[in-house]
């Protein structure tokens, strides 16, 4: 991740940040997201099933992309310097758009929206994050995700 002065975060906002590397959301991942979550819901882990419906096949949890946004975007956040720990400060809004089926390959998007000093040594970012969908022209989602770095 960048790390700049945090004097320079402004010249960051309303710019594309980058891409992250292209994941594979295969269904041992759906699965142990599955398990760890309990939601069982056959579109998810039953592919004869899911296989009847619109989709074809089992698709991933929308909270399962969703908990992908800290790690896709790790390397890509410009940071301030200094920078003691960044916490998940949460979601200002969530559009899912299309579902991730099984075997698609994800990559983030990332747009810094906003960059505050919430308090002395406390600087909010706001991020726009664009799931997008390998050979697919919408993509699976966009979020506005917040991070909040102490320096």
């Amino acid at each position: 991740m960048p790390y700049v002065p945090v004097a320079a975060l402004s010249q960051y906002v309303g710019k594309e940040l980058g891409r992250s590397d292209w994941l594979t959301i295969d269904q041992q991942r759906i699965d142990l997201f599955a398990e760890a979550t309990g939601d069982f819901q056959f579109i998810h882990v039953d592919p004869e099933k899911a296989a009847q419906t619109p989709f074809g096949t089992t698709i991933a949890h929308g909270f399962l992309t969703l908990s992908l946004i800290p790690k896709l975007m790790e390397d890509i956040l410009v940071l301030p310097e200094g920078l003691k720990m960044v916490i998940n400060y949460g979601l200002d809004s969530v559009r899912f758009i299309q579902p991730v089926k099984v075997d698609s390959k994800v990559r983030l998007k990332v747009e810094l929206s906003d960059a505050s000093e919430k308090k002395p040594g406390q600087w909010l970012l706001k991020a726009i994050a664009t799931l997008e969908i390998e050979s697919e022209e919408k993509p699976a989602y966009i979020a506005e995700s917040l991070s909040l770095c102490f320096v």
